[in-house]
Formats: C-alpha cells, structure tokens, sequence
C-alpha cells in the first residue's frame, strides 16, 4: 500500500486548501436556514470556493454532479442537491466538502442543526463530532490506523448510537481520496492497519447513525440512507500527522471547530 508522505510545501497548500474549506463551511453555516433548497446550499458553496480562486473537489469527481452534498435527515452521505428538495425546520444539514488549491485537497463535513430539531438528534450530532475528537487523539506516530477506529467505535456505541460500516475515511493530498482507508471501527481479522507516520494527510470522518448501522444506496448510486430511516450526522476534518499531537488542516483562525 503506497502512502503518501507530504513535505513541506505540500503541507503548506493543504492548510490553505483546509482554511478556506473552513470559511466555506463557517459561510454555509451562516446562512443555510428553513426554506432553501439543497440547491441553493450547493450553489452558495460553489460561489464561495470560486471566489478565493479554488475549484471544488466535489464537482464532477467520478460524476457526481455538484459542489457541496447536502445530506437531509436519514441521508448518511452524498446528497444530491435538488431545487424541489426544501429544507425543514425539524432536519439535520449534513454538509461535506471540498477545496482544491494549487493542485491539492482538503475535506471536511459538518452536520446543522435547524431550529425546530428535537433534543434526541441535538445529541446525536453533537456526539458525532465528539467521536471525531475522540479518534483523533489516537492520531499519533505509533499508532495504527484501527486505533483511531476503535475510539470513534467505542465512543459512539457508550452513547447507544451505531458506526455506518459501508463508508470509511481515506487519505487526502494531490488527490481526494488516497491510502489508507480510515475505518470509524474495528473488525475481528482486520488487524491493526498502517503504523501512523508524520507527514500522512487523512481524514477522520465519524458518520453515526440514530438506529441502526445498515445502509444502502438509492438509485442514483450516489445517496447513502439508512436501512431503517432513522437520523445520521456526520463530521470530518483533515488532519496531519505530526512528531506530537495531529494538527487539523481544515480550520481557521477565529472560526470553531
């Protein structure tokens, strides 16, 4: 399995790509309410990226066919935007992207909370990105790439929650998706997985379901729901190995993780 070790420079382009992803998000999340379509989401997205001079990654990647994915509810991932779908005030906002600047990539996802949501998915969401921090502390030279798995796994299933199992999270550099998959779990006969290295760009991207953790794909083969139509949130970033603690390429300053 080749893994891409980045230097230096290339760092430095993904913490820009990451930055401007953050704005983008931090953006989006200013401005998504009740009464838009997911459409509408995915065009203000798209603007925002273009406007700091980057493409999105998103856009036409192995066809699919927008910038943002606007993932509604029982929608894991992978939403196709859609100007007849009307966002409620009752959902869950899934929003996952990305930005490429100067030939590399960055990723990330964040799930919104509408006004009128009840209290049981808050939780649910807010716990999800909980699991990504959780993960992450494992994201140290030494580890292994089950160890951040087993501490999103261990972390959602103490809350009562399910880890989707047919989506993992992957390396990201010069292109959005490379070695390694970074599974949200651990299977028996798996083993551990790669030894983390400084210099490995992934991203670490907790998808956690309300009921259970079976999925399965619409006709479209792009939109990802759950098997028993129960609510998922999402969460991701980009992070870097480091010699110490992973630093998390997809932020900026002054904007909450």
């Amino acid at each position: 399995m080749a893994v891409s070790i980045k230097s230096k420079a290339e760092i430095e382009l993904m913490r820009e790509a990451g930055r401007i992803l953050a704005i983008t998000h931090d953006e989006l999340a200013k401005q998504v309410k009740p009464g838009m379509s997911t459409k509408d989401v995915d065009r203000i997205g798209e603007e925002i990226i273009r406007s700091y001079g980057c493409t999105p990654s998103f856009l036409n990647y192995n066809g699919y066919p927008a910038s943002i994915c606007v993932s509604l509810n029982e929608v894991v991932v992978h939403g196709i935007p859609d100007k007849h779908r009307i966002i409620q005030e009752d959902d869950i906002v899934s929003l996952d992207a990305g930005v490429i600047y100067k030939g590399y990539h960055s990723d990330a996802a964040r799930t919104l909370i509408m006004p009128a949501v009840s209290d049981e998915v808050r939780e649910l969401v807010k716990v999800t990105r909980e699991c990504f921090f959780e993960g992450i502390k494992e994201a140290v030279p030494g580890k292994h790439i089950a160890d951040i798995g087993r501490a999103v796994q261990q972390y959602a299933e103490s809350h009562g929650y399910s880890v989707v199992r047919d989506l993992v999270g992957h390396g990201v550099g010069a292109k959005l998706h490379e070695e390694p998959e970074v599974p949200n779990f651990v299977e028996r006969g798996r083993g551990r997985g790669m030894k983390l290295r400084p210099g490995m760009t992934i991203a670490v991207e907790p998808m956690i379901n309300l009921g259970e953790f079976d999925v399965y794909w619409e006709d479209d083969d792009w939109t990802v729901v759950t098997e028993d139509g129960m609510p998922s949130a999402h969460y991701e970033n980009t992070i870097l190995i480091t010699e110490g603690e992973p630093e998390i390429l997809s932020q900026a300053p002054g904007i909450p993780l």
